[in-house]
């Protein structure tokens, strides 16, 4: 099976970036595929920063915490590498086919956990909006 993942997809899952539960994170999001069994949440950090005179929110610090297949922690890894230092705006602009194409592809079969990974990056933005702060109430 894994002759049918890119070496960039490889290489997210051996050495994966940003992976670990974050300590007193600002929002989690948290999705899972009962079909498959795979698990992701994704913690956000926020601070403000000033762009072109306009103070933004946008993401200081990004982690992981996946249990699932080769897929599952390399989108959750990308998802991550993706979203780090971008402003909510455009982290939530963030789509499957951007976490694709960024580890080159991935086989048909796999293509949900992109869509897991996106997902969950935008209910961690949704519910750092909804001020839903505490990651055990997911």
């Amino acid at each position: 099976m894994t002759n049918d993942y890119t070496k960039t997809v490889m290489k997210y899952f051996r050495d994966p970036k940003n992976m670990g539960e974050m300590e007193d994170p600002d929002a989690v999001g948290k999705v899972g595929n009962p079909g498959c069994g795979d698990v992701m949440h994704v913690y956000i950090k926020v601070d403000k920063k000033e762009i072109n005179g306009k103070e933004v929110e946008y993401i200081k610090d990004i982690s992981f915490q996946t249990m699932g297949c080769i897929a599952a922690i390399a989108t959750s890894s990308m998802v991550t590498e993706l979203a780090k230092g971008k402003t909510l705006e455009d982290a939530e602009k963030i789509t499957n086919k951007d976490v694709a194409e960024s580890l080159g592809s991935l086989p048909k079969i796999k293509m949900h956990c992109s869509n897991l990974a996106a997902d969950a990056l935008r209910m961690a933005i949704d519910n750092y909006r909804n001020k839903k702060i505490n990651p055990h109430k997911y």
